[in-house]
């Protein structure tokens, strides 16, 4: 008689951490400031509120959007205050800078909104492989978030993984 099958992987009391769940969630949009300066350089302050005033801003409702300028002009802070004002009422999210910084923040936040204390003495695994291409940064973050609090960080998947970190053992 054979012995039964033991799934030493659920037994292990290892807690796996998907990365992706930390993934920014809806679409990104990017408003360049350079498109509405004249000759893409030079900020006419008729001519740019009034192509602020006229512009349809439904193509950024409920995105997370990126202001931005990829052009190299000098913008006034007023600038930036003005299309501010009109895409935050529309905007999932709005943040000042390329759509890859707004990626990272938005990630950032999510990671700093997981409660900690809910892996205090755990053995946690990061999921280091998926579908969904995950940035460096984010294990980083993941490992400065939970480091203070658990008993060990691994990172790949339960069946293999690396070590991170080890809790020292408690001297006597």
């Amino acid at each position: 008689m054979s012995e039964p099958f033991v799934n030493k992987v659920a037994e292990s009391g290892l807690i796996t951490l998907d990365p992706v769940n930390y993934y920014p969630r809806g679409e990104t949009a990017v408003f360049d400031l350079k498109d509405h300066l004249f000759m893409q350089l030079i900020l006419k302050e008729k001519d740019f509120r009034e192509a602020l005033k006229t512009l349809d801003w439904e193509p950024f409702r409920d995105k997370n959007v990126a202001l931005t300028c990829s052009a190299d002009a000098i913008i006034p802070v007023w600038a930036w205050m003005l299309a501010a004002g009109y895409l935050q009422p529309i905007a999932r999210e709005l943040f000042m800078g390329t759509a890859e910084e707004l990626q990272r923040q938005l990630f950032l936040r999510n990671i700093d909104k997981i409660d900690a204390a809910e892996f205090t003495d755990q053995r946690v695994v990061i999921k280091g492989c998926g579908e969904t291409p995950i940035p460096d940064f984010v294990y980083m973050e993941l490992t400065k978030k939970l480091r203070p609090v658990v008993k060990s960080i691994m990172y790949g998947e339960p069946c293999s993984t690396v070590p991170v970190f080890k809790k020292p053992a408690a001297s006597k």
